[in-house]
């Protein structure tokens, strides 16, 4: 039967799934890095932002061991990776909906003691129910070579289960299709009492509406909400389509190229998130950017000179021209509450 129904796996289909993966890897590892080291933007939703992505390093790890191994049984270490891949993805899940919720409580309830009161649920619930689920389906014998049916590489639901659907569904199906449903609602309801109180404030005080910095702020808070519910779906999509083909007992969820994106978008997940809230957040941008300058500076000063005399730090002198408001965005949303 494994054999039978076995997806075969290209080398460049490995090659650009285990790239994804380094690039996940990267891009979780830089999102904790800044928040150990910036402790002054430690706020509670990139807190929350940290556990997401420490779900996210470790899908990405598992996934690039089940697809640099290329299990072919049900072997301890095959196990050992399904259980670790099927605990991260489901409480990458259950932490992305935490943040939409956690938004939605403070921004639309105007409720931050609320919002904060959830945290310790959130973490009840995102790290405590795939926990259960997991350590139920690896005593279960439920876990182990999948034969990558709706894989890539990586070990999950195994094949010759005659219950596997429904531990597919319990095991991750279930928890994406609810994320689907729940974040695009959450995040229109953010967005629209934004745009809302927006209008209210242009209305009675007209000078915020053309002020610069307030309008590029809200702005890009803005395109984040929009985008992170259609980068989470778009990104999910593929292992949602190649499993219900697979309901369908469809060949066409073998083919190659839908494969590779089933393979890149789960594997995605990390690298995404830190163009989202680093790359695209103004005050962690120019950190990171004084940072490297002043790394290059150094260099370049350590460097021997033509006339024997050291460089200076030029970088350094220029980086301290920058304005404070900088770090408006961090708390964008958040400063609509105390407008209103």
């Amino acid at each position: 039967m494994a054999n039978e129904s076995q997806t075969e796996l290209y080398l460049s289909e490995r090659v650009v799934v285990l790239g994804t993966c380094a690039l996940s890897v990267l891009g979780s590892s830089l999102i904790i890095l800044t928040h150990i080291i910036w402790t002054d933007l430690r706020t509670t939703p990139r807190r929350l932002l940290v556990f997401l992505s420490v779900t996210d390093w470790l899908s990405a790890v598992s996934y690039a061991v089940g697809v640099w191994s290329v299990f072919r049984t049900d072997s301890t270490e095959c196990v050992a990776q399904g259980a670790i891949s099927t605990f991260s993805n489901t409480s990458s899940f259950f932490w992305t909906v935490s943040i939409a919720v956690y938004l939605y409580v403070f921004i639309v309830r105007s409720s931050q003691r609320v919002a904060d009161s959830l945290v310790v649920f959130f973490h009840l619930v995102s790290w405590g129910v795939p926990l259960v689920i997991t350590v139920t389906a690896v005593c279960l014998n439920k876990i182990g070579y999948d034969a990558s049916e709706v894989s890539v590489g990586w070990c999950w639901v195994r094949i010759e289960a005659p219950d596997r659907v429904l531990w597919m569904l319990l095991t991750g199906k279930i928890w994406e299709f609810l994320a689907y449903l729940t974040l695009p609602v959450l995040y229109i309801l953010i967005k629209s009492h934004i745009h809302k109180a927006h209008a209210a404030l242009s209305e009675y005080r007209p000078i915020l509406a053309t002020r610069p910095p307030s309008q590029s702020f809200s702005s890009m808070a803005d395109v984040k909400l929009t985008l992170i519910p259609i980068i989470f779906i778009v990104l999910r999509i593929w292992s949602t389509v190649r499993f219900i083909l697979l309901l369908a007992n469809s060949p066409v969820r073998q083919n190659p190229v839908l494969v590779t994106l089933h393979g890149i978008g789960n594997t995605s997940q990390g690298a995404a998130n830190c163009i989202m809230f680093v790359f695209f957040t103004q005050p962690i941008r120019s950190r990171l950017c004084t940072v490297l300058c002043c790394c290059c500076s150094n260099c370049r000063a350590e460097a021997p000179h033509p006339d024997g005399a050291p460089q200076r730090h030029q970088a350094r002198r220029d980086s301290r021209g920058e304005g404070e408001e900088e770090e408006e965005e961090e708390n964008g949303t958040s400063g609509v509450q105390r407008e209103r």
